[in-house]
């Protein structure tokens, strides 16, 4: 059988997303009769029906629905390998993509490592970091585990550290020191852009921005969970409280394992370095207290290690109570002591 040219699918493509010939016609830029001339001779190609086409109306056969999956897959492939093919032949430089505000502290670590041996370009995103690694227009992406899908990409853990709850001044819950993932339940747990799919993720809240999270949790239409290096980020106007057994997260560096580039080879060597220099070894991570987690070379979770580690994030008295530790003393419950009146000092 003969090969499908590009060109053959992406007219197609057109057709069957916009399902009207003269709008996929202007997408393409070709007149209406050609481009159905084309599809036609497609069809013939593949000896099936690839739409359904009268004068009024455009629509998928079963075959069309799946060159449409299919063809999508290969053009996004071809359109990655040509962006890939050509950085590697003129660019000497390093893309980054990451969400803004997150994780600024430790790249620029290493970014002021790297020096001029690497110029390094940060794009920032919300939603089309993972998108950009597949698409070839980014080397590498700041993510988080266990946020982010992670599938079929080669990681370097950064570092580890416990997560923190969002709520409204006037939440029930705003009034205390701590909460556990038990007195979250069934309260509606925002998600950001990329958030790893998972039962009921879809049906949580989706905020983008610092504004979308303030306005549903202010609302009391959601309460979101961050890592707790994420506390000065989030506005005086809410409550910052530490979740005593929640999962912790860690910040990774993310790649395709097919990527052959010497621009990341360097900034991954400058960021084991980071590591090392943090943590006297470059397959340990740490945490914001201090204790190394090891991850092993593989960047494989260890589940038991991350269990171990929840007391870590946490001091506790002599009677075993926990306790918030500095970090949070200083200043996660921000909202009430910034707005709590102010009593007159007694003469």
């Amino acid at each position: 059988m003969d090969l499908l040219e590009t060109r053959e699918l992406v007219y197609f493509v057109a057709v069957a997303e916009e399902l009207h010939f003269g709008r996929a016609a202007q997408r393409v830029g070709i007149a209406q009769p050609a481009l159905s001339r084309a599809i036609a001779r497609l069809e013939r190609r593949l000896g099936v029906a690839l739409l359904h086409r009268n004068s009024r109306h455009v629509e998928l056969t079963d075959g069309g629905k799946v060159l449409l999956r299919e063809g999508t897959r290969a053009l996004d492939a071809v359109t990655a390998a040509v962006c890939r093919t050509r950085r590697a032949g003129t660019d000497t430089h390093l893309v980054l993509a990451m969400k803004a505000g997150t994780g600024a502290g430790v790249i620029g670590e290493i970014v002021r490592s790297v020096g001029s041996a690497v110029p390094v370009e940060t794009v920032h995103s919300v939603d089309q970091r993972i998108a950009m690694l597949h698409g070839g227009r980014a080397d590498v992406a700041l993510l988080h585990r266990p946020n982010n899908d992670l599938a079929g990409l080669r990681t370097l853990d950064l570092i580890t550290e416990p997560q923190i709850a969002i709520l409204a001044p006037d939440h029930p819950l705003a009034s205390r020191d701590m909460v556990s993932m038990s007195d979250l339940a069934g309260e509606p747990i925002a998600r950001w852009p990329e958030t790893t799919p998972g039962p009921g993720t879809e049906d949580r809240p989706l905020i983008r921005d610092t504004g979308e999270l303030t306005h549903l949790v202010t609302a009391h239409r959601a309460t979101a969970l961050l890592p707790e290096s994420a506390a000065g980020q989030v506005p005086r106007s809410l409550v910052c409280l530490p979740v005593a057994d929640a999962e912790l997260t860690t910040a990774v560096l993310a790649w395709l394992p097919e990527t052959d580039s010497p621009a990341l080879a360097v900034f991954l060597d400058h960021a084991r370095r980071w590591i090392t220099s943090r943590n006297g070894r470059p397959d340990l991570v740490a945490t914001r207290s201090g204790r190394l987690l090891d991850r092993g070379a593989s960047s494989t979770r260890d589940e038991s290690a991350n269990t171990s580690d929840q007391r870590d994030c946490l001091s506790f008295s002599e009677t075993g109570r926990a306790e918030p530790d500095a970090f949070v003393r200083a200043g996660l419950r921000k909202s009430r002591s910034a707005t709590a009146p102010t009593t007159p000092a007694r003469k």
